[in-house]
């Protein structure tokens, strides 16, 4: 057994001196690096998590890609393209993508007999994937698109049914404005579900429909949509998707056809995920603030320490210790220290975040925040990486101050009586 190494577990084990003033300041350190770390697990949880939840309901309303005519613009008038491309096939078995949905918008305005709302009617397809609206529905069935007969059926937010005194089965009005024509069209519509994800800018916005009433509004015929959408398996490849896809509409180009354009949710809502970016740099802050706090709090214990068993040290040099290792051994213990505060602020921090997961304890103003409560994302790759990265940065900072053991003299140290 390494020498180091056992005397310094016998310092870490001492029952002794335990009303010391070093073992008081070694105890407020420890406290110090756990509560440093409960704040950079739940730092870590939160903030992953929410990114993760807005994203996600983001997506929810636009899909992670969307292939539509190079011709149509920002607003939700849209030029339209045929449903049957040649590249659809080879588009479906692109690895990451789980699936492919035609869609089509028009902005209109809705009516009851006591408001009025300006939304968008998005046009969905017999192949619409409702997963994400019925996790957030608040009341209804989804309805069923078909190819011959056309659903007057919608769904709304539960902002707008409660501004319109909306509930299930009552009639919509909403009208609908065809340039160059100057009175507005009229479709009737019976209210089938409700939704919720506490996005006021979405929830505000959008009303679910039958595509085929939107290719009657806009002219078009039976086999026109806006464009496709694309839902991909993981997000963090949708940079790498995008090029993939790319490609694969420049080598179907023909110069008779409509010029197709990939439009990422990134680049689509480029303000929302430049803002769920910034998050990061207010995470990495609190991670350099943190580790340097708990490393400070180690330097001064691991000087205190040494100043108290400064006996100890000349005894050892006086026997023949060089100082490296009489320095690897307040290392040693240092590290014990310090692991034995990860393991109770693995515990306090994975406690919380799991007690948050399934109470949901800690709400938020779904207005500002966009979620009704505190979400987390447990990871074990981050917390691997936060206990590995708190124990080797703040024991290379003990490194410097366990140089003051070269300083101590043995001579001067050990009295004889």
């Amino acid at each position: 057994m390494d020498v180091n190494l056992y005397i310094a577990r016998r310092i870490f084990s001492a029952k002794e001196n335990r009303d010391n003033l070093s073992h008081r300041i070694v105890n407020i350190a420890l406290l110090g690096i756990i509560l440093g770390l409960v704040v950079l697990i739940l730092s870590v949880a939160i903030v992953t998590g929410y990114k993760s939840e807005v994203g996600r309901k983001v997506i929810g309303f636009g899909s992670h890609m969307q292939i539509v005519n190079l011709d149509s613009n920002e607003s939700f008038e849209t030029s339209p393209i045929s449903q049957n491309q040649p590249f659809l096939p080879e588009l479906k078995n692109i690895d990451g993508i789980r699936h492919v949905q035609v869609f089509a918008t028009k902005p209109g305005i809705i009516k009851t007999g006591s408001g009025i709302q300006g939304v968008v009617l998005k046009g969905i397809g017999p192949d619409f994937d409702w997963s994400f609206f019925l996790e957030n529905k608040v009341a209804g069935e989804p309805f069923h698109v078909q190819d011959t007969v056309r659903s007057n059926k919608v769904w709304i937010s539960k902002q707008m049914a409660d501004l319109l005194n909306a509930k299930i089965g009552d009639k919509l009005s909403m009208f609908f404005v065809n340039p160059p024509e100057i009175i507005p069209r009229q479709r009737k519509f019976e209210l089938a579900g409700i939704y919720k994800t506490s996005l006021d800018e979405f929830d505000r916005l959008f009303v679910l429909a039958d595509i085929n009433h939107l290719r009657k509004l806009n002219n078009w015929t039976d086999d026109q949509v806006s464009g496709f959408e694309l839902l991909e398996t993981d997000f963090r490849q949708l940079d790498q998707q995008e090029k993939m896809v790319r490609n694969l509409l420049l080598r179907y180009t023909r110069p008779d056809s409509p010029v197709l354009q990939v439009v990422s949710i990134k680049e689509k809502y480029r303000q929302i995920f430049d803002w769920l970016g910034m998050l990061d740099i207010n995470v990495w802050i609190i991670l350099t603030l943190m580790v340097l706090v708990a490393g400070f709090n180690m330097v001064s214990s691991l000087l205190v320490i040494i100043l108290e068993r400064t006996q100890m040290i000349g005894i050892l040099k006086a026997m023949g210790a060089r100082s490296w290792s009489i320095r690897k051994v307040f290392l040693y213990f240092s590290v014990m220290l310090i692991l034995k505060a990860l393991v109770w602020g693995n515990v306090l921090g994975i406690g919380i975040c799991l007690l948050q997961q399934y109470t949901h304890f800690f709400k938020l103003d779904a207005t500002s925040y966009y979620l009704e409560y505190v979400p987390v994302n447990l990871s074990i790759v981050h917390l691997l990486l936060l206990n590995v990265g708190t124990v080797v940065i703040t024991t290379l900072m003990l490194v410097l101050p366990s140089y003051f053991i070269t300083k101590i003299s043995p001579e001067k140290i050990i009295r004889f009586e």
